[in-house]
């Protein structure tokens, strides 16, 4: 069955009310101050965010949790994706959860004509999302914010392969240890990291880290780019795992646009 689910994700978007998408916000970053510690294992693990701190309860509670398994989608057009990334400086971060780059303005993406503002981008080791029940090797997350406050996510998986030429600069240069902003050598396109296929995923769906805020809007490409091993060996050194485990899909729609 073919629908288009334009007006109801657009709806859902409206309404959404993001704690996170302040000036506090990044995704897969660690909370100063007094906030509990969180983190994939032991007494911080994802099973017990929820009991962590109040404003974490919806990593327990929410019912448009993100990852998913992307499959069984419903075909449709959700209102095209466009990626309107510009070359920028290499500054990077290792927050003790993830490797993160951070983007200088002027890069975006364009959601059903909705403009969003690259944030940041990161990592994570093994992937979140499954593809028809598959787990690939690693996952990478481009952040965006809308003038509102509304954040929209693109979700590329990664399999071994190749050396990635786009983001040698980078891996070359990962940061060993938590710490400060780093303005590492070279720079970096991420539009040379997404895939050159547009088939994607579509839903409404969370943060994958506390505090779990729910309404944003996820696009997921069917494509995997490829890193080298070496280069995958580096962050999994890094982070073993900073996966987390799969949600339930719920009543959501799961949107494929092939």
């Amino acid at each position: 069955m073919s629908v288009d689910r334009r007006s109801v994700l657009r709806g859902f978007v409206a309404c959404a009310c993001c704690a996170a998408a302040g000036a506090s916000f990044a995704e897969g970053v660690g909370h100063g101050g007094g906030a509990a510690h969180w983190g994939y294992d032991g007494d911080g693990a994802p099973d017990k965010w929820g009991d962590l701190q109040a404003d974490y309860k919806v990593c327990q509670l929410g019912s448009e949790q993100t990852p998913i398994d992307l499959t069984a989608g419903i075909k449709g057009e959700p209102g095209i994706a466009h990626h309107d990334y510009k070359p920028m400086p290499l500054r990077v971060v290792n927050n003790g959860h993830t490797i993160q780059v951070n983007a200088d303005p002027g890069s975006a993406c364009v959601v059903d004509g909705v403009r969003y503002e690259l944030l940041q981008f990161h990592f994570h080791h093994p992937s979140e999302h499954l593809l028809g029940g598959k787990r690939f090797e690693m996952e990478c997350h481009f952040v965006h914010k809308s003038a509102s406050g509304a954040l929209a996510v693109t979700g590329v998986l990664i399999r071994p392969g190749g050396e990635n030429a786009a983001l040698k600069a980078l891996f070359d240069q990962l940061p060993a240890t938590a710490g400060a902003e780093v303005r590492a050598a070279g720079s970096i396109d991420p539009a040379a990291a997404l895939p050159r296929s547009g088939g994607y995923f579509r839903y409404m769906g969370s943060l994958t880290t506390p505090p779990c805020s729910e309404g944003l809007t996820w696009t997921v490409f069917k494509e995997p780019i490829e890193l080298s091993p070496a280069q995958i060996q580096r962050c999994a050194a890094l982070f073993p795992n900073n996966a987390r485990p799969v949600q339930r899909r719920n009543r959501r729609f799961l949107i494929d646009a092939s």
